[in-house]
């Protein structure tokens, strides 16, 4: 159930240090250059370096999952394969579609002192070209994007949300999360930091709610009205 008004400034009343996911929260990463093509492209990659793409890959559309697939099944790929999204990440969000909101929550925790960390499965390079070329930097305090070279660092595992806290000195009784995927709130889960749900497609609120999101909202505009 989507929250109300209240409901959501009670969650957010403590909150001290904001973790934001990136694609879905701030902006739609593969909406201009799309996630099937971006796959594409990766194994095209490893096809002009003379390797198959392993069993599997050419029904995987999900950048990140066929990353994974690549990692799991020829480890010794994973630093090319991972540069290459990389790169194709930082191409894609030149073209991204900001996510109405979510420039607003990031302007709305700057006015009331509350920092903001991006934690994120998408490469770090990727996610600070979009915030220099958007004029949004200056509103967050670090970037967490997956580890270079090790899938493993991705959601739902809440290591990306540990080094964000640690960076920023807090605790997780000061922090919420907000992410628009179950492994998003499986890592908050994990990392003991409370969740809250972005919605933005139907079906998603029952499969938030079921991974344990604290609140569910459909707009990101919703949280920066309750954090103004």
């Amino acid at each position: 159930m989507i929250a109300t008004p209240q409901q959501l400034a009670d969650v957010l009343r403590p909150v001290k240090h904001v973790l934001l996911d990136f694609d879905g929260p701030v902006c739609s990463v593969f909406a201009g250059l799309p996630a099937p093509e971006v796959a594409r492209r990766l194994r095209e990659g490893l096809l002009a370096i003379g390797e198959q793409a392993p069993a599997g890959a050419e029904e995987e559309s999900d950048p990140l999952a066929l990353l994974r697939l690549i990692s799991d099944t020829r480890p010794d790929l994973t630093d090319r394969t991972d540069a290459a999204l990389a790169a194709l990440e930082t191409e894609a969000v030149q073209v991204a579609r900001p996510t109405p909101g979510g420039e607003l929550v990031l302007r709305a925790c700057a006015r009331s002192g509350r920092l903001v960390s991006v934690v994120s499965n998408n490469a770090g390079a990727a996610i600070e070209a979009y915030l220099a070329e958007h004029g949004l930097s200056d509103y967050v305090a670090g970037v967490f994007g997956r580890a270079p070279g090790d899938p493993s660092s991705m959601k739902p595992n809440p290591r990306l949300l540990f080094e964000a806290m640690e960076a920023a000195g807090t605790r997780p009784e000061h922090c919420i999360f907000i992410g628009d995927a179950a492994r998003d709130v499986e890592a908050g889960g994990a990392a003991d930091v409370p969740t809250i749900g972005y919605a933005n497609k139907p079906g998603k609120s029952a499969k938030l709610t079921a991974a344990g999101a604290v609140v569910i909202v459909g707009s990101m505009q919703l949280i920066a009205g309750a954090i103004a």
